[in-house]
């Protein structure tokens, strides 16, 4: 059984597993809005200090990763659903140590931790699952 290597996938009908797209759709998407939920906060809703926060720089590395989602690359699927952990645990931490609104915001936030995680396991476990089926079919 050959090695998969994770580089970018074509988006051809013949070589996309059903339930890519829509994995792809619910990780992009989440993390936009995990982008907007943490820009709308830190800067304006409930920052650490009135008239914002250096808080707010924490969407860089998902502002990174939108280029790997949309070019379907493994790689950024795989350390995402990993480093989603690092927000959702700053979710649970405000959630219950902040006041409202920020405690509300941590809420939603952590909510979209959790779709984000589940958008990037499925993908990659569809994406492995068609690779297998692709090595078993080449070998005699």
């Amino acid at each position: 059984m050959g090695r998969y290597h994770a580089t970018a996938m074509h988006s051809s009908p013949n070589t996309t597993p059903a339930g890519v797209q829509l994995s792809r759709t619910l990780a992009v998407t989440s993390v936009l809005a995990l982008i907007a939920l943490g820009l709308a906060w830190e800067l304006w809703l409930a920052p650490l200090r009135p008239g914002g926060s250096w808080w707010a720089l924490k969407v860089l590395p998902l502002a990174l990763s939108l280029s790997g989602l949309l070019k379907l690359r493994m790689y950024t699927y795989r350390w995402l659903s990993l480093a989603v952990w690092l927000y959702f645990t700053e979710a649970c931490v405000r959630g219950w140590a902040d006041r409202w609104p920020s405690n509300a915001l941590a809420m939603v936030q952590g909510l979209l931790c959790l779709v984000l995680f589940v958008a990037c396991g499925m993908h990659v476990r569809l994406r492995f699952k068609a690779a297998k089926a692709a090595d078993l079919k080449e070998t005699p």
